[in-house]
């Protein structure tokens, strides 16, 4: 009995350090924002557990923050300084098009709803636009319904005329156009600084930035607006070199159980998680409030976002050649499938 179990513990442990070591491929996602922003705590991950689960273990990755500014992640994966990374779409102004039918303020729907939806009509018709060249699409993440924080105290739709707002691009920016604010696009991690230097009168973003970005500190009053402002869409991509260096068989293995719908579903999954920590964070921070839009607001904002939402429609007609309201109708249709 003692030989016996002498025999298993060898094995048990050569067992484990045989999986220890079973990675046959180390690669790099580059990540933005704080270490406790949860797509650095949790995306990315239950990512890695996804690749390795999908490939055995052969293949895995590391998590490194502060490679290079939002803005630049994309530059970045295509000069093979990162093998992965998240970029939001509004912060390449004129490349990328078709991603804003996916941020109209309208749609009814949670976070990994969007997400799905966005990734099964790109995969349909948007990713005819070729707008992601250079890099490798395995993903796409529409974050939740943006709303407006700022220190002074806004209850109402017309006091946001006027106002400096960090916009992040996108429809972001045409909405804060829309309501006769002053957009000024800088991305999130500079959102902070420009709030507490007086450099911007508010923010519009997602909820969870309550917390990722720390906004219950210099942002005490949120406007809320019932389905959002608008809504964020990030694309998650990989080296096209990286993943060419891969063999067939682990290309395969991440491509069916990994990239695409189980990515973006994942992703999207965590941005509701990460939106309802924003939310309870705020309501549990003693100086902070929620002041909601009345009524006649919301029927108000009804009308500016079927004017953004044409506009918009015939922006990616026109530019790309899409059949945009086509799209638009389907993201919403698949939406309710969610």
């Amino acid at each position: 009995m003692r030989k016996w179990f002498k025999l298993a513990l060898v094995a048990v442990c050569l067992g484990l350090v045989s999986t220890a070591t079973a990675a046959d491929y180390t690669l790099t996602i580059s990540s933005w924002g704080p270490p406790t922003h949860g797509w650095n705590q949790k995306m990315w991950p239950r990512f890695v557990q996804m690749v390795e689960d999908a490939t055995n273990g052969k293949v895995t990755a590391e998590l490194k923050l502060g490679l290079a500014p939002p803005p630049a992640q994309m530059d970045l994966v295509m000069d093979g300084a990162a093998d992965f990374s998240v970029i939001f779409h509004g912060y390449q102004p004129g490349r990328f098009v078709t991603t804003k039918l996916a941020e109209l303020p309208g749609y009814d729907g949670t976070s990994e709803a969007a997400s799905v939806a966005h990734w099964r009509v790109y995969h349909k018709t948007l990713h005819q636009a070729n707008e992601h060249r250079g890099v490798k699409l395995i993903g796409l993440l529409v974050h939740g319904p943006a709303q407006l924080h700022s220190n002074q105290t806004v209850t109402a739709l017309r006091q946001i005329a006027d106002m400096k707002l960090r916009v992040p691009g996108g429809v972001g920016g045409d909405v804060a156009a829309a309501l006769k604010a002053t957009g000024i696009q800088i991305p999130a991690s500079k959102a902070y600084e420009a709030l507490a230097s007086n450099t911007a009168d508010g923010i519009t973003i997602a909820v969870e930035a309550r917390k990722g970005w720390r906004l219950t500190e210099v942002a005490k009053n949120m406007y809320w607006m019932p389905g959002g402002l608008y809504r964020g869409s990030f694309g998650l991509i990989m080296s096209e070199d990286a993943f060419a260096d891969l063999p067939a068989d682990l290309q395969t293995a991440l491509e069916n159980k990994v990239f695409g719908e189980p990515l973006s579903r994942m992703a999207g999954a965590m941005w509701d998680d990460i939106d309802q920590i924003g939310i309870d964070v705020t309501k549990s921070t003693a100086d902070n409030a929620i002041h909601r839009a009345t009524a006649a607001d919301l029927a108000a904002f009804k009308k500016i976002a079927a004017k953004i939402r044409e506009d918009v429609i015939a922006e990616v007609a026109e530019k790309t050649g899409v059949d945009a309201r086509t799209a638009v109708a389907e993201i919403q249709r698949e939406m309710t499938r969610n």
